[in-house]
């Protein structure tokens, strides 16, 4: 698989140093990131840099469509130079929170076998929709169901697979409104125990019982098809 961002070889990793490599107005982008670009549904990350002892916040991440570079977001992008060094600190709670329910929804999709039609993560709560059609679903079954696949612990295995082994393998993408990246020749795949394996370019835990206690909040009709579950996590 070709080079991977620090935010894919180590999601856990909260802090990096590297290098500026260009900058775009307040855009800042480095050699190597562990800020993850919005996409798929999980936003871009938050956080901070150090640059010669002077210190940024970082309120987004995106990536460029046209070239897929990082752009880290500043406030205030004056003074600061290709070439220098950039200490990258991660806002971890809001990151962690994201990859909390991120792998949750990859364990809520394997209990709805439907297509999904969109989504949305946050770091308290999150959303799923589903072209349901005459599948039925309860809150309470869903949220007993879940939570027992978070107790049995399942690990995450992350691989690839190339452009045609997707095109043969057509099932694998759940969702209906966000597509793998194509063009590279490779695509990343998330594999919960025998749970769930699909596409996914998203920051995942390592073990599912890290997500803790989670609940079904409500189940909305989107329309005659579709329906909305959202999620959320239990508070002690």
């Amino acid at each position: 698989m070709e080079h991977q961002p620090a935010y894919y070889r180590d999601s856990y990793l909260q802090q990096l140093e590297s290098q500026i490599t260009s900058i775009e107005g307040n855009c800042v982008i480095c050699a190597d990131t562990i800020f993850y670009p919005e996409g798929g549904g999980q936003p871009g990350d938050q956080g901070k840099l150090t640059i010669s002892g002077r210190t940024v916040s970082v309120f987004d991440t995106k990536r460029d469509k046209a070239t897929g570079a990082i752009h880290l977001e500043v406030e205030d992008g004056s003074g600061i130079g290709v070439g220098q060094t950039v200490t990258q600190q991660l806002d971890w709670g809001r990151r962690y929170a994201h990859m909390r329910m991120h792998t949750a929804l990859h364990l809520l999709g394997s209990l709805i076998p439907v297509p999904v039609t969109g989504g949305s993560i946050g770091a308290e709560k999150s959303r799923l929709d589903f072209d349901l059609g005459d599948h039925q679903i309860d809150k309470v079954d869903l949220t007993t169901r879940i939570n027992k696949l978070i107790s049995d612990a399942h690990h995450l295995e992350f691989s690839s697979i190339t452009d045609a082994e997707l095109d043969a393998n057509p099932e694998l993408v759940r969702t209906m409104s966000v597509q793998p990246p194509r063009g590279s020749g490779v695509i990343r795949t998330v594999r919960i125990g025998e749970v769930d394996y699909q596409p996914c370019g998203g920051t995942h835990l390592n073990c599912v019982s890290e997500i803790g206690p989670i609940e079904i909040s409500k189940i909305e009709n989107k329309g005659k098809r579709n329906r909305r579950v959202h999620v959320k996590f239990k508070k002690d």
